[in-house]
């Protein structure tokens, strides 16, 4: 963890900041279409190239999984640049594996780990 009193400005040397979307409860459609037209309208309207990832965490992890009924948003969200992980705790909640889920969606060991360390990078968060 970066000391909050340090001088050393190393985390913003050539780390690139940008957008992290957190997607966190039940298994909502609702909540996941949220969070996914959120993140593509984050891309529309920052930079080019600022990067943007969702970050599922809870039952939620479930619509990501392959076949579900969310596969085609997550597909449109990856061919727009958006970067959508599931986090490791949640799939092992619910009794899945990194290997289910749709192509191109990946996975972090815990949310919580990865947001604080993107936080720590100067990322934007916002929780949806």
């Amino acid at each position: 963890m970066p000391d909050a009193g340090s001088s050393d400005n190393s985390l913003d040397a050539g780390a690139a900041r940008g957008l992290l979307v957190h997607s966190a409860g039940p298994a909502d459609s609702a909540g996941i279409s949220a969070a996914l037209r959120s993140a593509a309208n984050a891309v529309a309207a920052l930079a080019a190239g600022v990067p943007v990832e969702v970050v599922v965490q809870g039952p939620g992890v479930s619509l990501l999984a392959a076949g579900s009924t969310q596969e085609k948003s997550v597909s449109e969200a990856l061919a727009q640049g958006i970067r959508i992980l599931a986090c490791g705790n949640s799939l092992r909640s619910v009794g899945l594996e990194p290997g289910e889920l749709s192509a191109g969606v990946g996975s972090v060991p815990a949310a919580i780990a990865h947001l604080a360390t993107r936080q720590w990078e100067g990322w934007a968060y916002v929780r949806l």
